[in-house]
């Protein structure tokens, strides 16, 4: 549940939009799938901030340094508003050639209307960001907690009552955080399978433009129904909270969209990483078995897994707002700065040997989550996720091992979230 997670306007409301915006050695992972793109690596020793030519024509700045990141993401100077500006990932080619011949002004947005809080600036995002905080409780995080468990144990179970061979991601890496994600809205049981099924469709590249905004539009229509219910007869949840305890109100339209923004936030990049994570642990035999002779490595697993993945591909920008120094670089104001998330979580400046998966590494902060005031506010339950689902998936499934060549696993290179689309996996 990442303000920053890249499930956003930006580059465009599409999941194939990367490709579009972005050379493919900037996108498409080489011969290893677990490292960063080609482009990216390339680029590595290099000044920690560049220029980054856009295939629509525009020009942003690529940084790929540690601690320039921390700085993007603290500094109220790089605006998370894309509403008041122009972030040159989102252009056409057209609006491009619009804006060559005169300087970025910011929109005329007196109010922001909507609940879309991951493209906001303070205020507006300090409001709704303190709304939502106080919805995280410590008692509601730790019940979550066990219906995880519950929930992962479950699927397992369901996978080997059907034999020794499963799809791991449509049989456990997607349902575990749909399903979490309706604990914390407080999705009637009744309508879980309709939430799943459109939110599956809604999320899938591989289904055709059509058919995936249909389904959106269900399940925007979903999300206003829902809204409605928990005005009309609360519950413990965090939507009958913020619902009935906003002071002034929220409106309709600022739930389901803060409702939505949740949902995109802790599904798809949560179901990414246990898919990946699993992946790249069948694929580090070593590292595995060390998991396997020593659960407590498990909290060491989740954070080095975080860090070595870094799934949320070039999809993290800011607009500067006025002109910036940064990594000994000059950046013009209106000028996007978009964040090699990949690149940033293996500088070689801030960890040792960074290629390379270390399940013992002295655990040091990384930027999967973000930084800053937009800094993920679900983490903590995306790690009980990981958590959980690895342990119960390493120990329940003895012998757990790829069903198939490691290079027929088809990995997501067009998505703004990096993972894999299936991952067939055997066990004993």
């Amino acid at each position: 549940m990442n303000d920053d997670h890249p499930a956003q306007e930006s580059p465009s409301a599409s999941p194939t939009a990367m490709q579009r915006i972005l050379p493919p050695d900037m996108v498409e992972r080489g011969r290893c799938p677990f490292d960063p793109p080609p482009g990216l690596r390339r680029r590595r020793g290099q000044e920690s901030v560049q220029p980054l030519p856009l295939l629509n024509g525009a020009q942003a700045w690529l940084v790929t340094g540690f601690e320039e990141a921390r700085t993007v993401l603290a500094d109220t100077r790089f605006s998370a508003d894309k509403t008041r500006h122009r972030d040159a990932t989102s252009l056409q080619p057209h609006e491009v050639a619009e804006l060559a011949d005169r300087a970025p002004v910011p929109a005329a947005v007196e109010t922001r209307e909507d609940g879309l809080f991951v493209f906001m600036d303070p205020p507006e995002h300090t409001r709704l960001r303190r709304l939502l905080t106080g919805q995280f409780t410590v008692r509601r995080m730790r019940e979550l907690e066990s219906r995880v468990t519950e929930i992962a144990v479950e699927h397992i179970e369901a996978m080997r009552a059907a034999g020794t061979e499963a799809d791991l991601v449509p049989a456990f890496a997607l349902p575990l955080p749909s399903l979490v994600i309706c604990e914390l809205l407080g999705v009637d049981y009744a309508d879980r399978a309709e939430f799943q099924e459109r939110t599956a469709i809604a999320l899938n590249s591989t289904t055709g433009a059509e058919e995936r905004a249909r389904a959106g539009a269900e399940l925007y229509a979903f999300m206003q129904n829902l809204v409605a219910a928990k005005r009309a007869a609360p519950a413990d949840d965090l939507l009958s909270g913020l619902v009935h305890d906003a002071d002034p109100p929220l409106t309709d339209a600022q739930l389901v969209d803060i409702a939505l923004v949740l949902l995109g936030a802790g599904h798809e990049t949560t179901a990414n990483m246990l898919g990946l994570g699993t992946f790249a642990l069948l694929e580090h035999p070593d590292q595995l078995a060390a998991l396997r002779a020593d659960p407590a490595l498990i909290d060491n697993t989740v954070e080095e897994l975080l860090r070595y993945l870094s799934i949320i591909q070039l999809g993290v920008s800011r607009v500067t707002t006025e002109p910036v120094t940064l990594g000994g670089t000059d950046i013009p104001a209106g000028a996007t700065v978009v964040i090699a998330t990949p690149e940033v979580n293996r500088d070689p400046r801030h960890w040792s040997d960074p290629d390379r998966l270390d399940l013992r590494r002295p655990r040091t902060p990384h930027l999967a989550f973000g930084h800053g005031i937009h800094q993920c506010l679900g983490q903590q339950l995306a790690r009980v996720e990981m958590k959980v689902g690895l342990t119960e998936l390493v120990t329940r499934l003895p012998g757990l091992r790829l069903a198939v060549p490691a290079d027929r696993v088809p990995v997501r290179n067009e998505m703004l979230i990096f993972g894999v689309h299936s991952l067939p996996v055997t066990w004993s």
